[in-house]
Formats: C-alpha cells, sequence, structure tokens
C-alpha cells in the first residue's frame, strides 16, 4: 500500500486553517501541523502608548499558537511552532518602516506571504519531508497544461478574496501548494469546523497587523526605531495645495498616506485629502477629493503567473486595493522600463493611487501577476 504524501498546513489559529487541517485529515492524507512565530507581541508594549497587553483581534499572538495547538491535538496530527521572527523583522518589519519614512504606503501582508508564509513555510515543510503545503487561503490554483503553468484564480467567497495578497508567488510556490477553501464560501468553511468538533469554529477573523497594535503605525514606528537607536527623521515641511500655495506646516511625512482626510492640521471650507507626498521637499499637498483621481499608474518589481511576462498592451482589470472592486485598463510595458516595470491607463480615473500599495492585474477571474505601485 502507498504511503500518503505529507501535508504541512500554515496553521494560523483561526478558523480557516483550522479547518484546512481537518478537511485534509478526515480525507486520509498524513498532516502536519505548522506555526509560524513571526513577532514577539510584548516587544515594544508601554513605549509611546503601545498596550501592554496584546489586543484580540490580532493574527499571530500566543492565543492564536494556543489555538492551533489545541486543534492539532483534536485531530490527532503532529504539531510544531516554527520561530522566523528574525526573517520576519529583516523581510517585513524593516521594509514596512523604510517604506513609511519614505512617503509611501506599504502593505506588509503581501511581504509576509512572499518571505516568510510560502517560502520559508515551503523550505521547513521540505525538511521534514511533506511534499506540500496548505493554507487557509480563499484562493483556487490550478495546473494549465496548454500553457505549462501554474494559475491563481480568484475564490467562490469573492467577498473573502485574498489573491490581492498572493500576487507574489512563484511557479514552484503554486505548484507545491494547496488552498482547499477555494470553492467554499466563509458560512460553509464554520459549518465544517463545527461538524468536525472544532471549538473555534465561531472565532472572529483577524483584522489588525500582527505588529501594530491598534493599528496605530505612528505609535509603531516611534517606539521600533527607539528601540533601534534609531532617530525620527526630521521630515518637517509644508502643507501646499496642488497648485503650490502653503496651507500650513506638518511635523513630518510618517504622519500622511495619500487619500486621508483627518489630522491634516489645516482649517478649510471644505474637506481636503492628501494628494502627493513629495519625500524629497517633505512637501504633502493637499487637496479636493476629485483631484485625487487619476487615469494612470506605474508599477515596479514584478512578478508574473498565467504568464511568463508582459510583451505588448493587455485589457486587464487592476486591483490596487484590497477592498477595490477590479477596475478596467490597459496595461503595457513601461517604455522607460520594459522589463522591470510597467504602465496601466485605466478607462475611469481612480480614487487614491497610492506609492507603496500593489497593483494586481486580473484577466476574469485569473490573477495575471502584479507589482508595486510606485
Amino acid at each position: 500500500m502507498n504511503r500518503p504524501s505529507t501535508i504541512a498546513v500554515a496553521m494560523s489559529g483561526g478558523v480557516d486553517s483550522s479547518t484546512v487541517a481537518a478537511l485534509l485529515a478526515q480525507s486520509g492524507a498524513a498532516v502536519v501541523g505548522l506555526t509560524l512565530q513571526l513577532w514577539d507581541q510584548t516587544r515594544l508594549a508601554g513605549k509611546h502608548g503601545i498596550p501592554e497587553a496584546p489586543k484580540a483581534g490580532r493574527c499571530c499572538s500566543l492565543d492564536d499558537v494556543y489555538d492551533a495547538r489545541r486543534v492539532a491535538e483534536h485531530l490527532g496530527i503532529p504539531y510544531y511552532v516554527v520561530n522566523q521572527e528574525e526573517r520576519f523583522e529583516q523581510d517585513v518589519v524593516r521594509p514596512f518602516v523604510d517604506e513609511y519614512l519614505a512617503g509611501r504606503t506599504p502593505i506588509p501582508c503581501s511581504l509576509c506571504n512572499n518571505h516568510l508564509k510560502f517560502d520559508q513555510l515551503l523550505k521547513t515543510a521540505r525538511s521534514i519531508g511533506a511534499e506540500r503545503i496548505a493554507t487557509g487561503h480563499y484562493a483556487i490554483n490550478e495546473y494549465d497544461p496548454a500553457r505549462g503553468r501554474w494559475i491563481l484564480k480568484r475564490p467562490a467567497d469573492r467577498a473573502k478574496d485574498q489573491t490581492y495578497f498572493l500576487f507574489g508567488l512563484t511557479q514552484d510556490q503554486l505548484a507545491h501548494t494547496l488552498f482547499p477553501l477555494g470553492n467554499l464560501t466563509k458560512p460553509e468553511v464554520r459549518t465544517a469546523a463545527r461538524d468536525r468538533g472544532l471549538s473555534l469554529a465561531e472565532k472572529p477573523d483577524s483584522q489588525e497587523i500582527c505588529f501594530i497594535p491598534g493599528g496605530d503605525y505612528k505609535q509603531f514606528l516611534s517606539a521600533y526605531l527607539e528601540e533601534q537607536g534609531r532617530p525620527m527623521p526630521d521630515s518637517a515641511g509644508e502643507l501646499v495645495t496642488s497648485s503650490g500655495e502653503v496651507l500650513g506646516h506638518h511635523d513630518g511625512i510618517t504622519g500622511f498616506t495619500v487619500g486621508q482626510r483627518k489630522g491634516l492640521g489645516v482649517a478649510s471650507p471644505t474637506p481636503l485629502y492628501v494628494l502627493q507626498i513629495d519625500p524629497a521637499s517633505h512637501r504633502v499637498s493637499v487637496g479636493a477629493d476629485a483631484e485625487l483621481a487619476t487615469r494612470e499608474l506605474r508599477a515596479g518589481r514584478l512578478n508574473w503567473i498565467s504568464i511568463p511576462v508582459l510583451t505588448a498592451p493587455t485589457r486587464v482589470q487592476i486591483k490596487i486595493r484590497h477592498r477595490h472592486e477590479p477596475a478596467w485598463a490597459t496595461l503595457e510595458p513601461d517604455p522607460a522600463s520594459p522589463c522591470d516595470s510597467v504602465r496601466a491607463t485605466f478607462d475611469e480615473p481612480q480614487r487614491a493611487v497610492t506609492p507603496g500599495q500593489s497593483a494586481v492585474f486580473y484577466d476574469g477571474d485569473e490573477v495575471l501577476g502584479g507589482g508595486w505601485i510606485r
């Protein structure tokens, strides 16, 4: 009798990954649970207003590790916690800090997927004899023999679609990854969890960035830089209109992101929004909501999935934020750097195209690829 291949399940302590482990174990697969320990939740507690006690609702907490271990015991599968704190800080936290200091708005979840949850997880899985990994992401992964490529597709539950955060996956990673929840809705997943006796079937989804308590990234920047012995750079400057009129002054560009309305520090008879951040001059441009609309973007640091490379103008839909409805655009190689970047022209102007965020390109349900907005 052939032994079933071993599958390492990335167990975050939430209902999704726990249900994946239960479904695979029930199918007869040899399942091993792995949890990545990424960040010490108490590390910066008490500094610059950061809460002393970690708040519920954050992923990768000690409570999540406990929950994942309890599920593994319930299922009777081996379970291990893998410490990846050093790599997480190197590949996710430091780039997050540097991006904000440079006046951009980073998206750490995509970096974490690219560098930790798939790259390092797959290496760890292979080291314990697992041929594949499985995660609780809502996405579909299929091989297309005609193209000879693995294809990433949007899931059945569009409200839970996580393909935006997965655009950086390589062909090798996709070839060795399972997304068992791709054809299920969230209510169906909770029902499956209840049917299999999982105690966390009703556990709420995590909503916060795991290393940013309360979502206050400015508190985190101050506390982290102080811990590292790095001074907060002096990036104070002028608040100006799009025509260059000076409206006031600000304490630093790290306090702003494109599209922001609150906390601008200037009075105006009409609402003002951040239009642009210039890290060189420290100028922050503000204006009316209508001025946030643009028909163009450029993106670099590209990764292609369903095609090997973009060689000609192509009609696509583009998401510029996780909750953004994909918008029709024409995508083409950037003449200034055709191998390394692309230029997109939207059919209709899009609001708050933000440097540092991801732009993910879709052909129907398929993810063509994506890059980082410049």
